[in-house]
């Protein structure tokens, strides 16, 4: 039998935690497979009590754990949105230390939400679009920015970048323009691949005035996403720069819930079809 992990990348925040089960959770109902969320890091570090008393699993114990019991079969499927050194490089070194104790281990890897290498899924692309079309106004085709964390990667923001992309031919003329940023990079020209900067862009013309809308490539909420994380703070000191500016960001991407059909392609591409379930006939672990 089949361990089914859905991993973020984790937060000291208890939201993105409680969006992770919610998402395993509606996934495990759709497929009628158990689906157990586990991030790589940080969230074993949250209270207990800040989640209905039920701790956070990190993957490293949470799969070490699952081989003690004799588990020797796991599908890991990336809550990511592209090829994040998570996926690449954090995740193989740990299975390469994993495997060494528990030599009879397989696990699979599966492919993030947008997978520049598979067919062209606009999946991702509408999401956004339903997002931003929560925040049209009738008459009016504001400036779009699509902005994410950032990345050390080139291939995720390449990601980000494609996503833009199609969501600028999914919009068409309800907007003026579609544009990528990240939340921050970091220093030097070898990241320059990460411009825009979110901030430096609502200095430009075309994003520093009237109503523009910021759609949040983002998962779960978190220091980053939250209703008093980063990103909003970087609007709102952008509007403090240019007083006719007026910054409004989405709902986040991850909180869509077309995302979960997204990971049950996944299942099926791993393990087979998935299968419809009434209500309550499976559920994640923690989850609802």
């Amino acid at each position: 039998m089949t361990t089914v992990f859905l991993i973020d990348n984790g937060s000291l925040r208890p939201d993105s935690t409680r969006n992770l089960r919610k998402v395993a959770s509606e996934l495990a109902r759709r497929t009628g497979i158990w689906v157990e969320p586990v991030s790589l890091l940080h969230s074993d570090r949250v209270p207990a009590d800040e989640l209905d008393g039920l701790p956070a699993e990190v993957f490293e114990p949470a799969l070490a754990a699952r081989a003690e019991g004799g588990s020797t079969d796991f599908l890991l499927l990336p809550f990511f949105f592209g090829p994040s050194r998570a996926l690449t490089e954090y995740i193989p070194e740990r299975l390469g230390r994993l495997s060494k104790r528990y030599p009879g281990l397989n696990v699979r890897i599966g492919r993030p939400l947008v997978d520049l290498d598979g067919e062209n899924d606009t999946r991702v692309a509408g999401i956004l679009k339903d997002r931003v079309e929560e925040r049209l106004e009738p008459g009016h085709t504001p400036p779009v920015v699509v902005v994410d964390h950032g990345s050390p990667v080139p291939e995720v923001t390449a990601v980000r970048n494609f996503v833009a992309g199609q969501l600028s031919a999914l919009l068409g003329a309800r907007v003026s323009r579609v544009a990528p940023a990240s939340m921050e990079r970091r220093p030097g020209a070898s990241y320059r691949f990460n411009e825009p900067l979110l901030e430096n862009l609502l200095d430009r013309p075309g994003f520093n005035a009237g109503r523009v809308i910021v759609a949040m490539m983002f998962l779960s909420p978190g220091r980053h996403a939250g209703p008093q994380g980063d990103v909003a703070a970087i609007c709102r000191e952008a509007e403090r720069r240019n007083p006719d500016l007026r910054a409004v960001t989405t709902d986040l991407a991850g909180e869509h819930e077309a995302v979960v059909e997204i990971l049950c392609d996944r299942v099926r591409r791993e393990i087979g079809e998935c299968r419809g379930t009434e209500p309550g006939t499976a559920r994640a672990a923690g989850g609802s």
